[in-house]
């Protein structure tokens, strides 16, 4: 049982262990994949750097400070998050955390493939989330596009409302095996009238489906606070001033919040979420 369970290695998840660490809980961090902060070649707006910093040296820098706080700091992809009970339970590709708190740090990722009509189609038969939309496909065929492990638990989600369910890799290999069909062919186009009906691929076979789920990458903010009910205000996540979304015991902080996005933003925010949570623990 961990007091705190953080999801995310950036600034924001970081700031947050390190507050809630010293403020006497017991603390997992969760991370998985590229950072966006690794990508930055030069960090040059953030305090105490009068030359700048590599966006990558900073990044394991943070990390590297949890693990000397004696935070555990765990790379896994965390695909699910549920509350049971009083507790929440974190389940990633290999394993199941039980925390009293949840802390959503991991940015704001919702991808969107290049593929021609899906911006069209969206709310119109494509969906991002299987649990909030999957009722509407009792009993038809769909598709998944994604060949991640995420992809993969979407999948098995909506195969107990579809009737088929096929995963679409968009021609990249899957991730892992999977029980489901799965077609590998370059997408070309999806096509339908008032809602989907259709995915042509780019050697000129087709097949006919009622819906597409959207799946790449891994699963972001928006994808658990869909999953939990948890407000959002366009693609983030609503907090108060105390980094508290409307589900008790859960908060988020940094890019998922929207707002600034600047690594000063995502430390404040992960310092007010840490202690946050450790706030609603003792009150609990």
């Amino acid at each position: 049982m961990y007091d705190v369970i953080i999801l995310g290695a950036g600034p924001a998840g970081i700031s947050a262990g390190l507050y809630a660490k010293r403020a006497g809980a017991n603390v997992l961090i969760l991370y998985h994949g590229i950072s966006n902060l690794e990508k930055a070649s030069k960090i040059d707006n953030y305090y105490g750097f009068e030359n700048g910093i590599d966006g990558e040296m900073l990044y394991k820098a943070g990390i590297k400070q949890a693990k000397n706080l004696s935070i555990n700091v765990c790379e896994e992809e965390v695909i699910d998050i549920s509350k049971p009970e009083q507790n929440f339970i974190v389940e990633t590709a290999n394993n199941q955390y039980l925390t009293k708190t949840v802390i959503i740090a991991t940015g704001n990722k919702k991808l969107r493939p290049n593929i021609d009509g899906v911006l069209e189609f969206e709310g119109k038969g494509i969906s991002y989330c299987a649990i909030c939309d999957g009722f509407f496909y009792r009993n038809k065929d769909i598709a998944i596009i994604g060949n991640s492990t995420f992809a993969i638990n979407e999948a098995k989600i909506l195969k107990n409302v579809a009737n088929k369910v096929t995963i679409l890799t968009n021609g990249e290999p899957i991730s892992s095996s999977s029980e489901f069909e799965v077609i590998n062919k370059k997408i070309k186009s999806i096509h339908g009238e008032t809602k989907v009906n259709s995915v042509e691929f780019v050697d000129g076979s087709s097949i006919n489906i009622n819906g597409i789920f959207i799946a790449l990458g891994e699963a972001g903010s928006v994808d658990f606070a869909k999953k939990l009910g948890i407000m959002l205000s366009g693609d983030n996540i609503t907090v108060d001033e105390k980094m508290k979304t409307n589900i008790d015991g859960i908060y988020a902080c940094g890019n998922a919040t929207g707002g600034l996005l600047q690594v000063s933003k995502a430390v404040y925010e992960g310092s007010i979420a840490g202690l946050s949570a450790v706030e609603y623990i003792n009150n609990k």
